[in-house]
C-alpha cells in the first residue's frame, strides 16, 4: 500500500472490471480467442485492453484495420462476453465497500456496455449504482477522461472533488487527465502510480463527515 492513507472527495467514480468485479477469468478466455484468430500473441493482446472499449484495444494491436471492421467485431465479442459469466466474482470488499457508499455521491464509470455491466454486477451479486456511464455515453475510451469527466458532471460535482477507482494503466490515466486523484485496486494498478495503492477494497473504510464529504481511509 501507498504512503498516503486518507484522502477526502465528494463523490466517488468507480471503474468495474477488476475494481469491483474479478472478471478476469472471461476476459482472458475471450482474448486469448481474438488473438489466436489474429496470430497475435495472448499476453500482449492481454496487457493493451485491460481497461480501455474493445475497438479501442483492436486500433491499436491492428492499427491498419479500418474502423468499422473493429466496431462490428467489438460488437460480438460484447456479445460473447455478457453471455459468459462463468468465473466472475466481485474483487475483495466490494460488497461491503458498496454498502458503505449507500445514500452517498457514486457513480460507475465502465468501459462495458449495459448489457455487459448490468450482466456482471449481478453475477457478482453486487448493486449497480444508479448513476452509470457505460460505453454508450461516451465517444472516446479511456485513457481518454471523457467517462469521468461525465460522471461527475452527473453527480454535481468538479472533477477535482472526485476520487477514481480504478485498477488498469488506460483507467489511471483517464482519471488524472481528468484532474481527478486516482486509487490503484489490485497488482495491475500499482505500475501506474495511482494517489493511492491497495491491493483489494478490504483496505478501504468509508465514513460520512459531517460537512457531507467523503472520507476515505486506506490500511
Amino acid at each position: 500500500m501507498t504512503a498516503v492513507n486518507e484522502l477526502t472527495a465528494r463523490a466517488l467514480l468507480l471503474d468495474m472490471d477488476g475494481t469491483l468485479v474479478n472478471s478476469d477469468a472471461v476476459v482472458e478466455r475471450v482474448w486469448r480467442r481474438w488473438a489466436a484468430r489474429h496470430g497475435l500473441d495472448g499476453d500482449e493482446v492481454l496487457r493493451v485492453a485491460h481497461g480501455r472499449q474493445g475497438h479501442a484495444s483492436m486500433a491499436l494491436l491492428l492499427p491498419d484495420r479500418p474502423l468499422a471492421e473493429n466496431l462490428a467485431e467489438n460488437r460480438a465479442m460484447l456479445a460473447e462476453e455478457t453471455a459468459d459469466m462463468d468465473g466472475v466474482v466481485p474483487v475483495p470488499g466490494a460488497p461491503g465497500f458498496l454498502a458503505s457508499l449507500a445514500g452517498l455521491p457514486h457513480a460507475l464509470v465502465t468501459s462495458a456496455d449495459i448489457p455487459l455491466s448490468t450482466g456482471r454486477m449481478a453475477a457478482a451479486g453486487l448493486p449497480l449504482p444508479a448513476v452509470r456511464v457505460t460505453a454508450e455515453n461516451v465517444s472516446a475510451s479511456k485513457p481518454d477522461p471523457e467517462g469521468f469527466l461525465k460522471g461527475a458532471a452527473e453527480l454535481g460535482f468538479d472533477p477535482a472533488d472526485c476520487v477514481v477507482f480504478e485498477d488498469s494503466g488506460a483507467g489511471i490515466a483517464a482519471g488524472r487527465a481528468a484532474g481527478m486523484r486516482v486509487v490503484g485496486i489490485g497488482s495491475r494498478a500499482g505500475a501506474h502510480e495511482p494517489t493511492v495503492w491497495v491491493d483489494d477494497l478490504t483496505r478501504v473504510r468509508v465514513t460520512p463527515t459531517a460537512d457531507g464529504a467523503i472520507r476515505l481511509v486506506f490500511g
